[in-house]
């Protein structure tokens, strides 16, 4: 199917294995080639690190960026409600509310295609302390529906794609979930010739890695079954360690384990979002790289009437931010947060119910454009 021609209906091409060109997606994207030798593409000599080490940590230590990551400490370390407020209030002269913005953003979306992606957790659903109850509202799935009908619409998530697809329990959407390594198309009602149900193609541009990322799996299941708290989420394309549930005076111990069972596996990278230790495949691919390949999927690249969208609240979406300020000139990107922090987003929202109030705002916008 044409995916340029109705958006409602379609199929993501079939993906190609990894050692060949796709969308731009091809070996040099691995640090390794397929026989496992260390690559030397260009953007990837600066790149070799120790196995174990948080990749996008520098100046301080593991342990001091997963405490930075409690919201917790965020609030503790801003003083009281008062002056939280202030300095929310302050942040909010660099990232304006998008729900105060909602007329500017919906005249700058006048002749334009827009696209809408979203993240899930903390974004359309509440942080919650087992990230097995983090359900979405029926009202935040039915404006999900609405905004679906009317824009392009897809969920780009850190969570396993069916794990996500199960939560939101709609079929008009993209899902791409582990970070983007799993994407699949809307599915398809059966038409008049066929009652057969069709779901969307399958892009993962990781596949080679689930032996691996299984084997990872495992093992930490295994060694933090005695640290109270500890879970240990399988999602398909990358191993999330959750330890909000743990005492603080253990979090060394998490990340030692984290760390010493990473050290057989160079070819798996350790990055953090809140309160998580995430485990994924040393590979060129982010959110903003599925935003990027949904958007060239949609025949929207290198358009001048396209106007993205992204709204999330963790690290992990700050690539997409980056990608939409800097790849793809005229996309928003809104970060959804309680407390001041800096970001590549362009405007903010303070939490899914402010979320949920802008997605109907799109929606009433989108419809009262003839």
């Amino acid at each position: 199917m044409d995916l340029k021609a109705n958006h409602n209906a379609p199929i993501l091409t079939d993906p190609t294995p990894i050692s060949k060109p796709r969308l731009g997606i091809h070996d040099s994207l691995l640090p390794y080639s397929s026989s496992g030798v260390f690559s030397q593409a260009p953007f990837l000599t600066n790149q070799r690190k120790k196995p174990g080490l948080l990749d996008d940590v520098r100046s301080t230590s593991w342990l001091d960026a997963m405490k930075s990551s409690s919201p917790r400490n965020i609030i503790k370390n801003n003083g009281t409600a008062s002056s939280n407020d202030i300095a929310y209030r302050n942040w909010m002269l660099k990232y304006p509310s998008a729900l105060a913005s909602i007329d500017q953003i919906a005249n700058n979306a006048k002749g334009k295609r827009m696209v809408l992606f979203l993240d899930y957790d903390g974004t359309l659903s509440p942080i919650v302390d087992n990230p097995d109850h983090a359900f979405m509202s029926n009202a935040m799935r039915a404006a999900v529906r609405n905004v679906a009908k009317c824009i392009p619409t897809a969920i780009i998530s850190g969570r396993s794609r069916e794990k996500v697809r199960q939560f939101v329990g709609l079929r008009e959407l993209y899902y791409a979930g582990s970070h983007g390594m799993d994407i699949m198309g809307p599915v398809q009602p059966p038409t008049d010739h066929t009652t057969e149900v069709l779901e969307g193609n399958l892009y993962q541009p990781a596949s080679e890695f689930l032996p691996m990322i299984n084997e990872v799996f495992v093992s930490l299941v295994d060694i933090t079954k005695n640290i109270e708290g500890a879970k240990v989420e399988d999602n398909k394309f990358c191993v999330s360690v959750h330890y909000r549930n743990v005492d603080e005076k253990n979090w060394t111990t998490v990340a030692q384990y984290v760390q010493d069972t990473l050290k057989n596996y160079p070819r798996l990278r350790l990055t953090h979002g809140r309160m998580v230790l995430e485990i994924r495949p040393v590979l060129k691919w982010d959110k903003g790289k599925a935003v990027e390949f949904l958007l060239e999927s949609l025949g929207f690249s290198n358009c001048d009437d396209v106007l993205p969208i992204y709204v999330g609240d963790d690290r992990t979406d700050e690539d997409a931010f980056k990608f939409l300020r800097d790849v793809s000139p005229g996309g928003y990107g809104i970060l959804v947060t309680p407390a001041p922090k800096e970001s590549s987003a362009y405007y903010s929202l303070r939490d899914p119910s402010e979320v949920m109030e802008f997605i109907n705002l799109l929606v009433m916008h989108k419809k009262s454009v003839p």
